[in-house]
């Protein structure tokens, strides 16, 4: 296959259903795309042979399979045109038998089964009621051409306002992840000392009240997430967080802090076509996902990661990406990263910024190889570099958060922190999922202490720079179920828990703990 999904997906849809963006964004990381259109004369035969001619390394994309019906396929698929009845009916009315897969359809159906490619086909729902017209009869080809196409592909998805429904395939519906490319400012709110200077602290006096009125109750370790909800939405009655925002920053390393990686772009496909935990889970949940393309850092070992200006600008793309998803409605965001080599980077941070204890062994995890097995040649690579970074930079980046990310983090922690600046300036709450909104924290705390409180940690995951950035914010995992499935992934996984506690907590008295029975 071209690139990872089924291999052949059925994607109905009415007119600006978005049917055609969802099926575009199957392509991610397709390498070679073919979109296929009728041009008047084609017909079902010749969309056939193209699908036989197909190459296996190609994707191709037919979008509007219905208008690859000539007349002659309508005709043959739809049924012939009836005068109404002059006498009445001696049998009672039944409904109408479903029109057989005739031979048009049944040979697409075949080329779609035998085709070598990855097929992305898009096709008119047309399933409820047509009137016995001439356009009615054209509805009831359609289909039947996509009943039979249904059978032969291994995912028939529904597209309705744009929110896709898995209708036959494993698992529900994934919602592709939308591309974002951050693009700078024209003026940087983060280096905006007044405005970095009004942030505020979440109400304490609220976390207090409601973690004394949730002393006793049955629920048990969920209560710190009650009490965090209540602080930040201002309220002694938090409600479930409904429109979550999944911020995915990527951005590759360079040289020696992505040793023994390389897997980011499979990843970031993952997103694209649906088939990454993180956006099944992100379907599930009802949250979105934006991929954010941070742009790159160089290899920390021979200089600094990225210039001033880019981390200006990263900076207050951040904030500005946190403004807007507020805007939209989002009430929690959730902090996430793909790249290779970040987890480094953000080792690095929190080295010089996470306080004492952190040394660069230390927090840096162990790098799997592509067998599963420990590659510690890599891991010794990153420690070298790492230690010789956090030597270099030590004079500055300890007192300068700025200078911490220009000379280790780049530009996916600097925008971690200009999220977490700019929800927290919404008061709007950030789960942190991973080393790279980890380390964002610890910046965002040295540029602005009360960003820190918006923060939410749900699991460390077992990640020793998790775990001390965490530790340096004052900040306890919510769970500690070790889950180590991806930045971002764990946060979605716990969602519905999470939920469930902000639902008890306020429908009314829940069971005291009384201890064991005497």
């Amino acid at each position: 296959m071209s690139s990872p999904g089924p291999r052949a997906v059925l994607i109905l849809g009415g007119i600006r259903s978005g049917r055609s963006r969802y099926a575009e964004s199957l392509l991610a990381g397709a390498v070679a795309v073919r979109r296929l259109a009728p041009d008047g004369r084609d017909d079902l035969t010749a969309l056939c042979r193209t699908l036989a001619q197909a190459a296996p390394d190609e994707t191709l994309l037919i979008d509007g399979l219905d208008r690859w019906l000539g007349s002659s396929d309508r005709d043959a698929l739809a049924e012939p045109a009836t005068e109404p009845a002059t006498e009445p009916a001696t049998e009672p009315a039944t409904e109408p038998a479903a029109a057989p897969a005739t031979e048009p359809a049944a040979a697409l159906a075949a080329a779609v089964r035998d085709s070598a490619a990855r097929l992305v086909l898009v096709s008119a729902e047309v399933g409820l009621a047509v009137p016995d017209t001439s356009a009615g009869r054209t509805a009831e080809a359609v289909g039947v051409l996509n009943q039979a196409v249904a059978d032969a592909v291994d995912e028939v998805v529904l597209v309705v306002a744009g929110q896709p429904m898995r209708l036959r395939g494993a698992g529900n519906a994934r919602p592709a992840a939308q591309v974002v490319t951050a693009a700078a400012t024209a003026t940087s709110p983060v280096l905006d000392e007044s405005r970095l200077t009004a942030l505020v602290a979440p109400d304490d006096h609220l976390r207090e009240a409601v973690s004394t009125r949730l002393a006793g109750t049955g629920i048990g370790a969920l209560a710190a997430a009650v009490t965090f909800a209540a602080a930040t939405q201002g309220t002694v009655e938090p409600a479930p967080w409904r429109r979550v925002r999944v911020f995915v920053l990527h951005g590759d390393h360079a040289g020696a802090a992505s040793a023994g990686a390389g897997r980011a772009d499979e990843r970031v496909a993952g997103l694209h076509d649906g088939s990454a935990g993180l956006a099944r889970l992100a379907g599930q949940a009802g949250a979105q996902v934006q991929l954010v393309a941070t742009g790159g850092a160089a290899a920390i070992e021979n200089g600094p990661a990225a210039s001033d200006a880019d981390v200006t600008q990263a900076l207050a793309t951040g904030w500005q990406l946190a403004e807007q998803a507020v805007d939209e409605g989002t009430d929690l965001v959730v902090l996430a990263s793909i790249g290779d080599g970040a987890d480094t980077a953000a080792a690095a941070v929190t080295t010089v910024l996470g306080g004492a204890g952190a040394e660069p062994a230390g927090l840096l995890a162990r790098v799997p190889a592509a067998d599963g097995t420990v590659d510690d040649a890599s891991w010794i690579r990153r420690c070298e570099a790492l230690r010789d970074a956090a030597y270099r930079a030590k004079s500055t980046a300890r007192t300068d958060p700025r200078a911490a990310l220009a000379e280790l983090g780049g530009a996916d922690i600097a925008t971690a922190a200009g999220v977490i600046l700019g929800a927290a300036a919404r008061r709007t709450p950030v789960t942190l999922d991973g080393p790279v909104g980890a380390a964002g924290a610890l910046v965002a705390r040295h540029l602005a202490p009360p960003s820190r409180h918006w923060c939410l940690l749900t699991d460390h995951g077992g990640h020793p720079t998790v775990r001390h950035a965490g530790s340096a914010l004052g900040l306890t995992p919510v769970l500690d179920l070790a889950l180590a499935v991806g930045e971002g992934t764990t946060t979605l996984a716990v969602l519905p828990l999470l939920r469930s506690a902000l639902m008890l907590a306020t429908t009314g008295p829940m069971l005291a703990t009384t201890g064991p029975e005497q």
